[in-house]
This record gives C-alpha cells, structure tokens and sequence, in this order.
C-alpha cells in the first residue's frame, strides 16, 4: 500500500461566515483537497451547498476539490459541478439508475470520478466499475450530518476495498470519512486507507485548523510506522 497519507478538510464543519478564510488556512496548514459535501436533502436527510460554493471554493484555493455528491440523480448535476470547479466528483450507486454511464461521464469531462459507499452498502458495488474509479470513499458513518460516531464495523470493509484495489493494481484513492480523529487515524490506516476525510477534528478544533491538520498527518505517519 502506499505509504503516504493525505487530508482533505470537509468545509460541512466549517464556519461558512469565514469559508474562505478557513480554507485558505487549511491549505497554508499542508490540506491536501478540500472535500466540499454536497446534499440534496433526498438522498440523504440533509441540504448542504451546491454549485456556487464550489465555484466560489474554486476562486480562492489552489487544491483539488473533492465534491462528495449525496444526491439523487447525479448525472444532471455532474457537468454543472465540473464546469464549477470540482477535481473529484464522487457518486453513490444506490443515486444513479446508470451508474456505470455516469463515471464514464465524470471522466469525459476531464476529472476524477469516485464511489462513495455507505454504511450498509456492500464493496461489491465496485466490482464492475473499478477500471473507472479514481477514488473509493468508506463512510464511516451514515451520511448527511456532521459529528456522528465512527462506526468500527466498518473497517472490515476498508480492508476489503483495499484487497480488491490492490488486486486490481488500482491506484485510486482509498477515503474513509466519518468520525476521523487522531483516535480513528491509527484504525483506518491499519485498514488500507490513505485518505482521510476530517470535519470537526480539523474545523472545529479548539487548537485551531493548522494544529490540527498537523495532529492528523502525525497520527497518520505513526501508524505507518508500527
């Protein structure tokens, strides 16, 4: 497995009167995407941001957005999001009737595209897409709301997304998002993921984003080394 660790900083715990300056900071703290969670209140109990703030994301960060679609029906949204800015946009198979037209059509538009997999959402829903994934994104949690409990069952699946990725010699992103704190880095990382998706634990830190970043990758790095 690669042994390099990124973060991507989820702006859904970010202070949105200051989301500019939060993620400007991210990015001078060594974020290394910024994951923008997208909710349409439908697929998921929950409304969140949609195009302008991606495009007003892109206006002040230099890092890659990874735009975390939780919605329903993707594909109308995929070219508005990409022409908006987004690197990385990922997709839920349970959202798109044609979900295998849909990565097909994220990487005609020139980006990444990714899978997310929810809770009760089995790794075998990659099986036939892989050669068009990018990025793998596990949710430890139920997707929708911020702040929720990581679930530790869940990292039996990690470890399986990793086996298929590396059998496949599939270099994409593994992500694991939901209740990642440097408590949940060690476990993750044991899993096989090497990106890690951290709201609270970056933008609500009472050390500040900086310090918190900095806790994460030492966390991450540590890890590795055991």
């Amino acid at each position: 497995m690669e042994r390099t660790v990124y973060i991507a900083p989820s702006i859904l715990a970010a202070d949105f009167s200051r989301l500019g300056e939060h993620v400007r900071e991210a990015e001078v703290a060594g974020a290394d995407l910024i994951h923008v969670d997208v909710m349409d209140g439908r697929f998921v109990p929950n409304i969140s941001v949609g195009l302008p703030v991606v495009a007003a994301l892109r206006a002040v960060t230099r890092l890659p957005l990874d735009v975390h679609l939780m919605i329903a029906e993707p594909a109308r949204y995929v070219e508005a999001f990409a022409h908006a800015g987004a690197d990385i946009l990922t997709i839920h198979p349970e959202a798109d009737v044609h979900f295998h037209r849909t990565l097909q059509q994220i990487h005609a538009l020139g980006i990444r595209a990714g899978v997310s997999l929810n809770p009760g959402t089995s790794e075998t829903a990659l099986r036939y897409v892989l050669p068009l994934v990018d990025l793998v994104l596990v949710m430890t949690v139920n997707p929708g709301f911020g702040g929720q409990n990581f679930l530790p069952e869940i990292l039996d699946k990690v470890r399986a997304v990793r086996y298929m990725l590396d059998e496949a010699k599939k270099p994409a992103l593994l992500s694991v998002d939901g209740g990642i704190t440097v408590g949940t880095v060690p476990l993750v990382i044991a899993a096989g993921a090497n990106t890690l998706v951290a709201g609270s634990a970056v933008f609500g830190a009472a050390e500040g984003v900086a310090s918190a970043i900095a806790a994460l990758r030492v966390a991450a790095v540590g890890a590795f080394e055991r």
